[in-house]
């Protein structure tokens, strides 16, 4: 057991063991299934000899501290029949437990640091069903016995690491054709079996001697497995994703972001026939036609098409701080803030200076005021306040009207221009239920993106004044901004437009159905907070304790035995983690009824898989010094 400083906290997972009733046979040694260290537990004679339990599961510790005081020990079955159990592992008399409701909360005061809970309280495993098991201490070591150079056998601690994927595996008469790497270094996958197996030599084996995979072999050899082909001779053929499982019927569902789509086939027909110029002579007449329709949509006198939203953001910052100097004012969680690299400091010579984005996206109006620089030359020189509509970093909201004309009111009043970072303006439009224009009608730039939710494969718009884009042309320039045949990309932007962005409340309400099924749950270990779900973005919260975001995300992006089985189907669904705690998820045009309906099938499972790992949690108390 790895053992740190009091008042940690550590998690220590279990899995579900067997419980014999006539407790004459309660010895445990279940491999970890979380990457930690393996502890059994055995029934032993008490003092007075009546037999007494320790828990019914062997303790799976991965020591993985927490921001709280106190220490939890996670396990996955324990109520009041493990009180014993729970009472003689920790050492406790009578009263020590307050709660066993599911959540069990544990005092420990004689208890000063987790080391105090004895070693021998650990007793070695004993071979579970006639299999051989090593011996194995506490924490991460086991020891194995070897023979030196001189024929004398010594003990040695050896550290053991979690199985990994080898390729060399493939190379094994019983392996070749069909083993592939799975979706983790730590797990394999059986291309004609469509199954995502632990990455373990004698795992694998076992698998390729059932019937059924031998069955399937035969057929794929046969060319009779449906998509699956004959088995792969190659064995240095590259690793297979998950996104491409043959055999049973499976698929993929990516929602990390509404930039994953793909033009459909009648959007590259408009790409294919639409007539081109060379843009950066303005001789291009789809790409005029693009930017004529985005200026009038917005409410602007011009538009310029460059390649990515990230260009079109810096190239008008860059466009009205046009001196050395320049301060930007911003919210704290805007995309100008977070993710454009410092491209307006990198690049511009321009400084930023961030105010605190409130729940709703907004930001105090006041606050904004007192971080306008006065003329001392010691100060940079307050050129531009930036907003982003939706608020991506705050789960998609959509800017407020009302706040949006007192800011235009206060920017007036400071002389000051404004510009919207409108990536998803579209989508705040839909949610607020009004036309573009009035959202950007206070702002003097715009930039303008056609490949996020709209579906395009590529383009964004500056949109502002003649005046403004007759500079930001240069700005374009300086980036290497401009394209020459851009008519095609136009024209996917302009059957976007025509097409795709009159059904945009259909990705909020895939948004909120994903909302509703994790809320249905009532989970712990997963959260969703559904007022906060207002255009097709769902933001996932995990405890941090059972799960994180990372962990959370990589389960969802496999598909285990069982799940395959119970569930029918196997679905990938890929989400993003922006935090350590939250999970993104995007709805976005590529999307189906039936997806929606996988990947809420998909995540109830998953969030019942972690809501099953109830959590002991237990003080301890820091003695003075």
């Amino acid at each position: 057991m790895a053992l740190n400083h009091r008042g940690q906290t550590y998690a220590i997972e279990t899995k579900p063991a067997p419980y014999d009733e006539d407790k004459s046979n309660n010895s445990y040694a279940e491999k970890d299934h979380f990457g930690g260290g393996v502890v059994g537990h055995q029934q032993q004679q008490s003092h007075n000899g009546e037999q007494s339990g320790y828990l019914s599961a062997a303790a799976v510790i991965t020591c993985e501290p927490s921001a709280v005081g106190g220490a939890n020990i996670c396990l996955e079955s324990v109520g009041e029949e493990d009180e014993e159990g729970v009472r003689k592992v920790l050492h406790m008399g009578e009263g020590d437990i307050l709660s066993t409701q599911g959540h069990l909360v544990v005092e420990t005061p004689h208890i000063d640091t987790i080391a105090d809970i004895p070693e021998h309280d650990y007793p070695e495993a004993t071979p579970v069903r006639g299999r051989k098991t090593k011996k194995r201490t506490p924490g991460d070591y086991v020891v194995k016995k070897i023979k030196t150079e001189s024929g004398v056998e010594i003990e040695k601690k050896v550290k053991i690491y979690s199985q990994r994927y080898r390729k060399a595996w493939q190379r094994l008469p019983e392996c070749r054709g069909w083993l592939r790497m799975g979706s983790t270094m730590e797990r394999a996958h059986c291309s004609v079996c469509n199954k995502e197996l632990t990455a373990g030599k004698s795992e694998l084996l076992k698998h390729a001697a059932t019937k059924k995979h031998q069955r399937r072999m035969e057929l794929a050899a046969a060319g009779q497995l449906g998509g699956a082909g004959a088995p792969v001779e190659d064995a240095d053929m590259p690793v297979m994703r998950p996104s491409v499982m043959e055999g049973t019927p499976h698929h993929t569902v990516d929602l990390r972001s509404d930039t994953v789509t793909y033009p459909s086939i009648k959007m590259k027909e408009a790409m294919f026939r639409a007539p081109m110029g060379d843009d950066v002579f303005g001789e291009d007449p789809t790409v005029k036609e693009l930017e004529k329709k985005i200026a009038s949509l917005l409410g602007k006198e011009s538009a310029l098409l460059v390649p990515s939203g990230t260009m079109a953001n810096l190239i008008c910052v860059l466009t009205h701080c046009w001196t050395r100097g320049s301060e930007v004012i911003l919210g704290d969680q805007s995309h100008l803030h977070v993710w454009a690299q410092g491209g307006m400091a990198q690049i511009g010579n321009v400084h930023h200076r961030a105010l605190k984005n409130l729940p709703d996206g907004t930001f105090n109006l006041m606050e904004l005021k007192s971080f306008v620089r006065g003329d001392d030359p010691h100060w940079p020189v307050t050129s531009l306040v930036a907003i982003e509509n939706t608020q991506n970093m705050i789960g998609g909201k959509a800017l407020p009207i009302r706040w949006l004309d007192e800011l235009g009111t206060v920017c007036q009043e400071l002389g000051l221009p404004l510009h919207c970072d409108g990536a998803r303006l579209l989508n705040a439009s839909v949610a607020v239920g009004q036309p573009p224009s009035r959202l950007v009608k206070h702002c003097q730039s715009i930039a303008f993106c056609i490949n996020k939710g709209l579906g395009a494969p590529m383009g964004s718009l500056v949109v502002g004044s003649k005046e403004f884009i007759d500079r930001a042309i240069r700005v374009r320039k300086v980036l290497g901004g401009g394209l020459h045949q851009a008519g095609m990309f136009a024209a996917a932007g302009i059957y976007a437009l025509e097409h795709v962005a009159p059904r945009l409340a259909w990705d909020h309400t895939h948004a909120r159905a994903i909302a509703q099924g994790v809320k249905e749950m009532h989970s712990s270990a997963v959260t969703v907070d559904l007022k906060e779900v207002q255009t097709n973005m769902v933001l996932l919260h995990t405890d941090n304790i059972r799960v994180n975001a990372k962990k959370f995300c990589e389960r969802l992006a496999m598909v285990s035995d069982d799940e395959a089985e119970e569930l029918d189907e196997q679905t990938i669904v890929m989400m993003l983690p922006i935090t350590d705690t939250v999970v993104r998820c995007m709805t976005h045009c590529a999307l189906t009824k039936s997806d929606i309906a996988s990947v809420v099938k998909k995540l109830k499972y998953v969030i019942n898989e972690y809501d099953s790992l109830v959590f002991l949690e237990y003080k301890i108390e820091v003695g003075q010094t």
